[in-house]
Order: C-alpha cells, then sequence, then structure tokens
C-alpha cells in the first residue's frame, strides 16, 4: 500500500504547489500539508531601490494581483516621506482599489471556484474548467460576464495608466487626475459592474443555493474550519483601502485592533521546513501549532472573514449579505465553502462603491498629490486585497533608498488555516487506502476558497520554477545537492 499521495501540480490556483498526504497502516490519512515550491525573492529584490520606484516594481509580483501590490506599496511610501495623501488623491486609490476587487473576484469566481459546483466536483477534469462552464450557462451568458468584468479592467488602465503592471501610484498622491469626461465613463463603467455583481449572485443562487447536494455540501463539517478572523473595517462596514484592522475571535468577539504601523505588535510570522512560504498567527496568543477552536491563534482573511467581521457598505451587498448568513445560520460562519459566495457578494459591494465614488465631485480636483516633507525612514501599507489582508513594510536610509521589505500577503495569513482544510477534507474522503481523482477533487475542494496565490506568497524572483535536486549513494547517503535558487 503507498504511505503518501502527492497532488502535483495543484489545480485551478496561481502558482505552484503541491498537496502532501501521508497515510497510517490502515490506509486512513495521518497528515496532510499544503507545501509552497516556488523561491522567496522580491523582499530582496527590492532592496537598494529608491521608495518612488518599489510600487511600480512590486506590481510585477503577480500579473493578477498587480494593483493590489502596487497600492499596499504606495501607501507604504506615504509613510517612508511622512505624508498623507490629499482627499482626492485617497478617493483616487480607492477607486482604482475597487476596480480591481471588482475584476479579480469575477475571474476566480467563474474560472477557478465556480467550476466544481456549475460543471460537478465528479466531472471529468477535461471539463471541470472555464469551458466547462461555458458549455454549461451558454456562450451568451458568458459573453456579458466578459464584457461586464472588462469594464474594471478599463477602469484600471485609465487610473493606473496600463492594464496590467500600473504605474500611476506616487509617494503623497496619485500622478494622474480623472478629467470630468473620464469620471461619467467611470461611472457607467461602475454601473456594468454593478449588473455584473447581480448576474453572480443569482448564478450562484440557481446554480449552487437551490442545488440541495451542494448546500448540503457548503455546510458539512469536513469544510469547517474553526478559527480567527482578520480584516479592514471602518466606520462599521467593510473597506477595502483604508480602517482598522480587526481580529475576531471563534465566536465572533472582536479580540484585537491595531494601525497599520503596529501591526508587527500583533501579528507575527513562523518559519515552516516544508515551505518556501512563512506561517502567520496572532502574537498575543503565541504559536499553539495547526490547531482549530476556541484555543487557535490562527486565523483566517478574505471575503468570508472580512464578512464575518463586519457588513459591506452598499445597499445592495448589504441584502445579499443578510441573505447568506440567514441561510447558513451562523455567525461567524467557518464554513469554508461560503468564501465563494462572500466572493460574489464583495464584487457587488465593491462595483457599487466604485458607482458612489465616480458620482462624488471631488475625485476631479485636481489637487491629486501633497507635497512630500523630509524622509522618515519608515512606512507600512495595509490594504484588503481580494485574497486578504496585503501588509507591504519598508525600511529606508535618509535618501529613500529601500534597505528593507516586509511583505505579507493573504496567502501568508491563510497559509496555516489551508493546511488544516486540506488535511480535515482529505481525513474525510480518503479512507482505507482507497483514493481516485474524484476523491482527490474534494480535497482540493477545500482549497480554493482560499482564492491561492502562491507567487504573491513567495514573491518570485527567478520566473520559474525552483528546482533541487538530490543525489543519494547506494546506501542512501547524501552525496551532492544541486539548486537552482
Amino acid at each position: 500500500m503507498n504511505k503518501s499521495i502527492e497532488v502535483e501540480p495543484m489545480t485551478r490556483l496561481e502558482g505552484h504547489g503541491k498537496i502532501a498526504i501521508f497515510l497510517d497502516d490502515k490506509g486512513n490519512v495521518a497528515d496532510a500539508f499544503y507545501q509552497i515550491v516556488e523561491f522567496r525573492g522580491y523582499e530582496t529584490f527590492v532592496r537598494g531601490m529608491p521608495i518612488e520606484e518599489v510600487p511600480r516594481t512590486v506590481s510585477t509580483i503577480c500579473g493578477v494581483c498587480r494593483a493590489v501590490h502596487h497600492t499596499a506599496s504606495t501607501k507604504a511610501s506615504d509613510g517612508v516621506y511622512g505624508v498623507e495623501p490629499t482627499e482626492t488623491a485617497k478617493k483616487i486609490r480607492e477607486l482604482f482599489l475597487c476596480a480591481h476587487q471588482v475584476e479579480d473576484h469575477a475571474a476566480i469566481l467563474y474560472a477557478l471556484g465556480l467550476p466544481d459546483f456549475v460543471v460537478g466536483p465528479e466531472a471529468d477534469p477535461a471539463e471541470r474548467n472555464i469551458v466547462g462552464v461555458v458549455k454549461k450557462v451558454g456562450a451568451e451568458v458568458v459573453k456579458t460576464i466578459l464584457k461586464k468584468r472588462f469594464a474594471a479592467v478599463k477602469v484600471l488602465e485609465m487610473l493606473g495608466g496600463k492594464p496590467i503592471h500600473p504605474v500611476a501610484g506616487l509617494p503623497g498622491g496619485w500622478s494622474k487626475r480623472i478629467t470630468e469626461e473620464e469620471r461619467k465613463d467611470i461611472e457607467e463603467l461602475g454601473k456594468e459592474m454593478v449588473e455584473l455583481g447581480k448576474i453572480t449572485l443569482q448564478v450562484f443562487e440557481d446554480v449552487v443555493l437551490k442545488n440541495e447536494k451542494y448546500l448540503e455540501m457548503i455546510t458539512s463539517d469536513q469544510y469547517r474550519v474553526v478559527v480567527n478572523y482578520m480584516g479592514t473595517v471602518k466606520d462599521g462596514c467593510i473597506n477595502y483601502y483604508d480602517g482598522i484592522q480587526t481580529v475576531i475571535n471563534t465566536k465572533g468577539e472582536v479580540i484585537d485592533q491595531f494601525t497599520a504601523d503596529k501591526y508587527l505588535d500583533h501579528v507575527s510570522e513562523r518559519v515552516v521546513p516544508w515551505s518556501y512560504v512563512k506561517m502567520t498567527y496572532l502574537k498575543k496568543l503565541g504559536w499553539k501549532g495547526f490547531v482549530e477552536g476556541e484555543e487557535t491563534s490562527l486565523y483566517s482573511v478574505g471575503p468570508l472573514a472580512r464578512c464575518n467581521i463586519a457588513p459591506p457598505s452598499t445597499p445592495l451587498a448589504k441584502e445579499a449579505y443578510d441573505v447568506m448568513y440567514d441561510t447558513l445560520k451562523e455567525k461567524p460562519t467557518h464554513f469554508i465553502l461560503a468564501y465563494h459566495w462572500a466572493r460574489a457578494i464583495e464584487l457587488l459591494n465593491a462595483a457599487e462603491r466604485i458607482v458612489e465614488l465616480a458620482q462624488d465631485k471631488e475625485i476631479t480636483s485636481p489637487d491629486v498629490r501633497a507635497e512630500l516633507g523630509e524622509v522618515k525612514g519608515e512606512g507600512v501599507g495595509i490594504i484588503e486585497a481580494p485574497r486578504g489582508t496585503l501588509i507591504h513594510h519598508y525600511k529606508t536610509d535618509d535618501k529613500g533608498i529601500v534597505t528593507e521589505a516586509n511583505m505579507i500577503v493573504a496567502t501568508t495569513h491563510n497559509h496555516a488555516p489551508i493546511n488544516l482544510a486540506i488535511k480535515k477534507a482529505a481525513q474525510h474522503f480518503i479512507k482505507n487506502g482507497v483514493v481516485d481523482d474524484k476523491l482527490l477533487n474534494y480535497v482540493e475542494i477545500a482549497y480554493r476558497p482560499y482564492d491561492i496565490c502562491q507567487a504573491c506568497a513567495s514573491h518570485v524572483l527567478p520566473g520559474r520554477d525552483s528546482l533541487e535536486v538530490i543525489i543519494y549513494d547506494s546506501d542512501g547517503e547524501v552525496v551532492r545537492v544541486l539548486r537552482n535558487f
């Protein structure tokens, strides 16, 4: 009997990783690990750069997540110069970030998450993908979805200067103002995005919620991970650009709050020997290992975490939010498949917020950048990426040249809970050594809600897979180790 199972490559996610499952003598799961096998790089890569160049550089960490790295890094650069951006600049940044939320959530839902429901968790892998989704829901519906999603891409390009790797963020503000004509265009594009949010929630209701089997799966114990939650709150609601970092425990009680500059007093990172990405935990609770429940020091971030902490700020999204919690009958909810539902709600929330911001005439003010002060030498920028809380932290010399950098991304925050989720699913579905592709997909379903981005978590520098070759002699002794990193 095989004593281990490897899922490599992991499918429908960004980056490269693998799942290692270890069986006991009876063929049941003894342990399981989620391993990120890419090599860390960007925290070293940006050292020696002028801080104003860093936002444009870190946007290349990931072609999908480019706008959030750009925004968090730009916020951190404000701190390095000790400058408060103008109100117009803040609104443009938030608008830019909300457009990214819409674009990213739509891509993740339709291409990575929903195929398990639209096509079916046990469907042929050749069909269980975006192509299968098109066949199931119809080409015309998908064309409509893509057209309305492209509205978000147009806003990103308009504001960021480029559709993929933005360049407009500057310490103290933004390099490009919005004209009145552009404001009107953004307002109309925002309305298209609101329609996309409505369509997405309707698809989720028709395909998932009206299917008793799927609803049972969403609320099943094998997909329930009980941890704490962290997200950004402003005026009692979810906010993607600015606010107070808020942590609730497994019962929904607020147990911690902090501002960006104090994050090191509240969050700790821990190195593990089997992954290139660290794991985070709540510092005041201390590292307690891979445990869930009331005593855990682990926490999750992302759409469901944010919804567990606070409601969305816009009316249509708030209605959908109330329906979700009425259906799941627990708050906070620990059913991880509800991340997909929360993602659809946030898509609508971000779209509605785009319309609100575009209707604010102040957003066309030419006052898009504050004067820089003297270099303070340190800055921290925290925003809410689609996947969850993103932290960029830089230290510089007196000329603003980066000397140290730290980046904690959503997949790092979620790294330990993802391991718990994979192990729990594996223990449920793999019994007595019986395993096949269908059962392994049920295990993979446990990580997809977290919308993993392994390139972001490891900040890949080489641009290729890291490879280690270990050569053993006939006695099993290591004689040579070769690496491309």
